[in-house]
């Protein structure tokens, strides 16, 4: 089975009652079909941002279910890597997206996203 690293990007909206509808589809969609993974650099965001008791709520539950793609010593290689790429192609994108794209590669997911810099890592 493919995996889905679901993107804090994604994660808000379907947190979110007024989170866009169609992100929220394709976190549902990956969550019904099992693909549904994160990673500790989403988790820090999510746990960064989150507003109030029903999402921390929704956090701790997500936390017991989902599993979890490491950040190694290889990972952080290939986002030095991406990183270098990146500036090279004149992209700038933050750190963080750096480092949940070069996971998601590393361990073969799709990283689902409502975040159009992940786009523009996927064209280099």
């Amino acid at each position: 089975m493919s995996r889905s690293l679901i993107d804090t990007s994604a994660w808000i909206h379907f947190l979110r009652p007024k989170g866009d509808g169609e992100a929220r589809a394709r976190v549902e969609a990956a969550l019904r079909d099992g693909s549904a993974c994160w990673c500790a650099m989403v988790r820090l965001e999510l746990w960064n941002g989150a507003a109030g008791e029903p999402e921390k709520r929704a956090l701790r539950r997500l936390e017991a279910v989902l599993p979890d793609l490491e950040i190694g010593r290889e990972v952080w290689r290939e986002a030095h890597t991406l990183a270098r790429a990146a500036r090279t192609a004149g992209v700038t994108v933050p750190a963080t997206d750096l480092l949940i794209a070069a996971c998601a590669a590393h361990h073969g997911a799709e990283v689902v996203h409502a975040d159009r810099d992940f786009d523009r890592l996927s064209a280099l």
